[in-house]
């Protein structure tokens, strides 16, 4: 497993959004997957429940495998 780390500054090597830099939201180091803000977005449908009455259609972030992610040098 890559040494990185919540909030670190990564480039995406490949897939979709390769050439994209995001900062890394949450790790799931089990399943060698983040999820890196603003990008990997997916549409979910939601049903109308108590919390979300309306339900619908909502967007949000997809984990990428961290072997995709190479973390770049802060300076």
């Amino acid at each position: 497993m890559k040494k990185i780390k919540k909030e670190d500054k990564v480039l995406i090597l490949s897939g979709n959004y390769k050439g994209n830099k995001g900062v890394i939201k949450k790790i799931f180091p089990k399943k060698n997957k983040a999820i890196i803000s603003g990008l990997n977005m997916v549409k979910k449908h939601i049903k109308p429940s108590i919390k979300k009455p309306k339900g619908g259609i909502f967007e949000k972030e997809a984990p990428i495998h961290i072997s995709n992610l190479k973390k770049m040098k802060e300076k």
